[in-house]
């Protein structure tokens, strides 16, 4: 390359007669936004009409304002991201909306645990400032390209997010994980805004490392192994995750932070000796926190023998995790109706285990059709890394993706007993206010990177 100039060309497709491909993105988006927004509110009313048998219309008018609100980035999207994914928003939106559905439905129930819509509303509240941070991450960064300025910058800001829980006068005492951080009246999860944070590293180191990753080494029968010099970073990584499980008890980010590395390092080098690596690291990390950490044997316990009746009773026991079992099959294949299970007779309801109660009132139908707009949210995510130009957008798109789509994994998994549960929230569906705001962050960074990858002529110095 000649200089510091590189100079991204236009598709073809931008210059065909008619009406122009970022305007045609944009009607779709819209389109299936106003659908989106149509069934977060019909989920509303539903739960109203169900619980209530009326309709509380301060309730609508506080959803119709986040509403509005979502309607507001698409027209900011339409001045200065054109170009940007169609899809990202709405399945957002329509994710979001149904989870607010699903709170307000718990916090009306009989044995809610605040007076009437006290979680709905802060969540309604948490919804509008994911969403304007949204906005804001679409303004200050206008091409992601300059965030790989910025690496080790992130990875600074990485560990002072994750030693944060742990300054005695800032964690929480109440909680029982040390995951959350108390200024004044906010309380938050520092390790949310940590998983972007580290996307942004892991993705710059790894653009400037990979030839010595990806080609050096000794091959051994059909495998390449890495050099021993360059197995550093992923144990570093593998330390630092460690740290976070015993430290934080927080069993969850940790293999999060692990996960994302190890899928990342794969993007980057192509080989399969790196994710062989990663299962053996994370098998004997599993294997030795299992043996010394009591919370984390007390949950493979809770797992293994959920359906112990001495278990069930005992203080720690699986009490949450049965309740929630029962609660998806309650549910059946349609569900009871919104409004008309009890999910509330579960532990945790509307955040760890709100899986289980959208299975209850919306049935097997209702998580099939969640867990493929996730689906379609990762694979546009995906695909939006794999369509770019510069390995920097690729993996910092796929990085981005990966953690959302295990997040989604470990949650659903812990629910449904297919993996031990880690008290992980669900993407834009659980009761979080941090969780939800890095959430909507992540969505605005994915629509900045692929405006950037359609959009031209750009040049970036």
């Amino acid at each position: 390359m000649a200089d510091a100039t590189t100079t991204l060309a236009r598709p073809e497709v931008d210059r065909a007669p008619g009406i122009r491909p970022s305007t045609r993105l944009r009607n779709t988006e819209l389109g299936l936004l106003l659908i989106a927004l149509g069934v977060a509110a019909s989920a509303i009313v539903l739960v109203q009409l169900g619980a209530l048998g009326r309709v509380d219309l301060n309730v609508v008018k506080l959803v119709g304002g986040v509403g509005l609100l979502t309607i507001a980035m698409h027209v900011v999207l339409r001045f200065i991201a054109r170009d940007a994914d169609p899809f990202i928003l709405p399945i957002a939106t329509a994710v979001n909306g149904l989870g607010i559905a699903e709170i307000y439905r718990i916090d009306l129930s009989p044995t809610g645990q605040r007076n009437h819509w006290d979680y709905g509303t802060s969540q309604i509240l948490w919804t509008a400032l994911g969403v304007a941070a949204a906005i804001v991450v679409l303004f200050v960064i206008r091409n992601h390209r300059l965030l790989q300025r910025y690496t080790y910058i992130a990875m600074l800001a990485s560990i002072v997010l994750l030693i944060l829980p742990l300054i005695p006068g800032l964690r929480l005492r109440s909680a029982t994980a040390l995951v959350w951080v108390s200024i004044g009246p906010l309380n938050f999860q520092p390790g949310e805004m940590a998983k972007i944070t580290l996307a942004m590293f892991f993705a710059g180191f790894l653009v400037a490392r990979r030839d010595s990753l990806a080609m050096v080494g000794r091959k051994i029968l059909f495998i390449r192994l890495p050099r021993a010099r360059d197995l550093g970073p992923i144990f570093v990584v593998w330390a630092l995750a460690l740290v976070v499980i015993i430290a934080e008890h927080d069993l969850g980010t940790g293999l999060l932070l692990f996960g994302m590395f190890v899928a990342m390092l794969y993007v980057a080098t192509g080989r399969t000796s790196w994710i062989l690596l990663g299962l053996l690291l994370a098998a004997a990390g599993a294997f030795a926190v299992a043996r010394t950490l009591s919370y984390v044997q007390g949950r493979i316990t809770n797992w293994l023998d959920a359906f112990d009746p001495k278990l069930y009773d005992a203080a720690g026991g699986s009490f949450q995790l049965v309740n929630g079992i029962f609660g998806l099959a309650h549910g059946g294949l349609f569900g009871t109706g919104l409004g008309q299970g009890r999910p509330d007779l579960t532990p945790a309801a509307n955040s760890d285990f709100i899986i289980a109660s959208i299975g209850e009132e919306l049935g097997l139908v209702g998580v099939f059709a969640i867990l493929c707009l996730y689906l379609l949210f990762v694979s546009r995510g995906f695909r939006i890394g794999f369509s770019g130009p510069d390995d920097y957008g690729k993996l910092l798109a796929a990085g981005l993706a990966f953690v959302f789509a295990l997040q989604v994994f470990i949650v659903v998994g812990g629910v449904m007993r297919v993996i031990p549960e880690t008290g992980l929230t669900t993407p834009f569906l659980a009761a979080g206010g941090s969780s939800l705001v890095a959430n909507w962050m992540i969505a605005a960074l994915l629509l900045r990177i692929s405006d950037t990858i359609r959009s031209g002529p750009r040049t970036v110095i």
